[in-house]
């Protein structure tokens, strides 16, 4: 084992920075043993020095991360302080001063992740991050190397907790949005302000990695659809479970079926109950892979959380650390495809669809035109008049797969209709 200890710069010590310092430094020995050499905490920046923080030494903390990632004698920054700027600022000059990079920020990585990628290979360094998606479950590397010989057609899962908790209170209790969500509050699930998770911001910069990644394209966090989970009702609830489904905040990337373009998109969708994804429950994740060879995968853990990314961190820092040895970089960008992105309008998807109609002859027919003119199929429709009478009726309606763009002209032609008094709901449906 050689003996002079890589050098590990710190950037951020929050819940999740904390724990790796913690680890490293309780797990000191196994961590040398698996890499080869020794690792030092070098330093760490943060915001607030007089914070107490255990078991990291006074002389370590700085708030000068700029001149801590330009020393030159650090091998590898852990970046873990979040956002577009300082971080990629900090990355890139980390690189320019010879360090490798682990980093977790999804957002920084979606928005301008091309630019890292160069800078990186630029300087013959590392760009590790596989805590920046799902948190602790192994993901990116599988994608980027283990199934870098397949073809991988589809990635759909649940990368975001605090979501698929609320939506979960929702089914198994009959909640509804506002009482789950204050529960998710009062358990640490969710922040005082929750918009990046419920308005699907999160998920979205975590599908535009897995996209890239997947299909060896380019895709930023503009390219993908986004729709939040804050309009979901507990009667959206009910339909889904008449129809054997339940409710989850999916991203979902998919190739097109002629492989000439790729699509990213965030929302709520039904999903049978008989699909994998359907029984992640509470703040777990799961994301479901379909490869032309390795047929159908799932990854499954805790997304988020500081031990769970922390442990994620912690594996990157192994792999860079044993490639600095070796004078080695593992895998960068690949982009090689260069495959379009299309709009959400060209999707092929399916719909539920509930209406609140008069209850009077000749509704379900004039319904079912508008459907055909836009070249829609139906696949089911139910039917019911309200309890309390008021010539009003619910209509639900479920469409075979059909464009997107074709799907949303059908519900704003429906909603023109002098027989349809509302448009109660849309759903989609997806997974089967």
């Amino acid at each position: 084992m050689r003996t002079r200890p890589l050098k590990v710069a710190l950037l951020g010590c929050g819940v999740v920075g904390s724990e790796v310092a913690r680890i490293m430094t309780t797990h000191a020995d196994d961590l040398a043993a698996r890499i080869g050499a020794p690792v030092e905490l070098a330093g760490v920046a943060v915001r607030r020095p007089d914070k107490v923080r255990a078991g990291i030494p006074a002389e370590l903390i700085t708030t000068d991360a700029t001149a801590l990632v330009k020393r030159g004698d650090i091998d590898v920054v852990v970046e873990v302080i979040g956002g577009v700027e300082p971080a990629r600022t900090l990355i890139k000059t980390a690189f320019e001063h010879g360090a490798s990079v682990v980093s977790a920020n999804k957002a920084l990585l979606a928005q301008d992740g091309t630019t890292l990628y160069e800078a990186a290979d630029q300087h013959g360094r590392d760009l590790y991050f596989e805590a920046a998606v799902a948190g602790a479950i192994p993901l990116i590397r599988p994608l980027r190397e283990s199934l870098a010989g397949d073809k991988i057609n589809r990635v759909m899962g649940i990368v975001n907790g605090t979501t698929n908790f609320i939506l979960d209170a929702m089914d198994t209790s009959g909640a509804g949005y506002s009482e789950a969500l204050d529960e998710a509050t009062a358990l640490g699930y969710a922040e005082a302000d929750p918009t990046a998770d419920v308005e699907g911001f999160d998920a979205a910069a975590k599908a535009a990695i897995l996209a890239g990644i997947a299909f060896h394209t380019r895709v930023r966090l503009d390219d993908v659809y986004r729709e939040g989970m804050t309009e979901v009702t507990a009667a959206d609830f009910a339909s889904a479970k008449r129809m054997g489904c339940t409710i989850k905040l999916l991203a979902i990337c998919e190739r097109a079926a002629d492989g000439e373009s790729v699509t990213a998109r965030v929302h709520p969708a039904m999903i049978p109950l008989s699909h994998p994804l359907a029984s992640v429950h509470e703040a777990y994740n799961a994301v479901f892979v379909e490869a032309e060879a390795a047929g159908r995968l799932m990854f499954y853990g805790p997304g988020a959380g500081g031990a769970p990314t922390a442990s994620a961190v912690l594996g990157d820092l192994v792999a860079v650390c044993r490639n600095r040895l070796n004078e080695a970089t593992g895998p960068g960008e690949s982009a090689y495809t260069q495959l379009p992105v299309s709009p959400m309008g060209e999707v092929v998807t399916r719909y539920h669809i509930s209406l609140d109609v008069a209850d009077k002859p000749g509704v379900l027919a004039q319904v079912a035109t508008v459907f055909a003119e836009h070249g829609v199929s139906i696949d089911t429709v139910r039917q019911q008049g309200r309890p309390d009478g008021g010539g009003e009726a619910s209509l639900v309606v479920v469409t075979h797969r059909a464009p997107d763009a074709a799907l949303s002209g059908t519900v704003e032609a429906l909603r023109k209709l002098d027989t349809v008094r509302g448009v109660a709901s849309i759903m989609r449906v997806e997974g089967e």
